[in-house]
């Protein structure tokens, strides 16, 4: 059984003005709940857990029964830090689960192909996850804001979502960070904490994380105008 994990506890402040950018409008109706769909349409997914802040759950529960939903789901609480909130959602986990797809929820455009690939890759390797080579050229600056060099691309990707593990292997990483007094900005960076190789699977499409407003003009055209995911 393969179980997801919406991570959907954040209140991004980098969205400006006191705005919860996962409740914002986005193609009309809230963005998160885009991530949902997409989530519960993946090949592979047996269930659903969204990890929410608490005074939210009721809004949770009302989109819950308006949208298509086929795969069950329940809530988990969110904790102080992102990877608390993983935790959270892993212990949330029906008791067969063996993978664990780790879904941000500010990240609406994702295709359900994408989840099943990382799924594929998890059950082969361990850990998986979504990720994008990257195509600017980079620079490395110092603390004037000047270049000090040219950074080679070639072997560079941006990190993305879903990060897909086997079940044992997240928790001993998450344990191990925890017991480290660490934290990490993503599920891959837990892995290797421990030493645990992750294979990246090549994410082929636009698959942008709200962060900043001018990110939501972007995703609103993607959700408008891409071709539909296959069922």
């Amino acid at each position: 059984m393969t179980g997801a994990i919406i991570v959907a506890a954040g209140r991004g402040l980098r969205m400006g003005a006191g705005a919860d950018k996962l409740w914002l409008p986005v193609a009309g109706r809230p963005l998160v709940t885009h991530t949902w769909e997409r989530i519960d349409r993946a090949d592979g997914i047996d269930e659903v857990i969204l990890v929410v802040r608490a005074e939210q759950r009721p809004a949770w529960i009302e989109w819950g029964a308006r949208l298509p939903l086929r795969k069950p789901w329940r809530m988990a609480d969110g904790g102080r830090e992102r990877q608390d909130s993983v935790r959270n959602g892993l212990d949330a986990l029906g008791p067969g689960c063996e993978l664990v797809a780790i879904q941000d929820g500010a990240r609406p455009c994702t295709r359900p192909e994408l989840v099943s690939a990382t799924i594929a890759a998890a059950r082969e390797h361990g850990a998986a996850a979504a990720a994008a080579r990257v195509a600017d050229t980079l620079k490395e600056a110092d603390e004037r804001q000047m270049v000090v060099r040219t950074v080679d691309r070639t072997r560079l990707w941006g990190m993305q979502t879903p990060q897909t593990f086997r079940v044992p292997v997240i928790r001993r990483a998450l344990e191990a960070v925890r017991a480290g007094g660490a934290l990490v900005t993503d599920d891959a960076a837990a892995c290797e904490w421990i030493g645990f190789p992750v294979r990246l699977v090549e994410s082929r499409h636009p698959n942008p994380k709200a962060t900043v407003p001018a990110d939501l003009v972007w995703i609103e055209w993607l959700l408008a105008h891409e071709s539909p995911a296959p069922e």
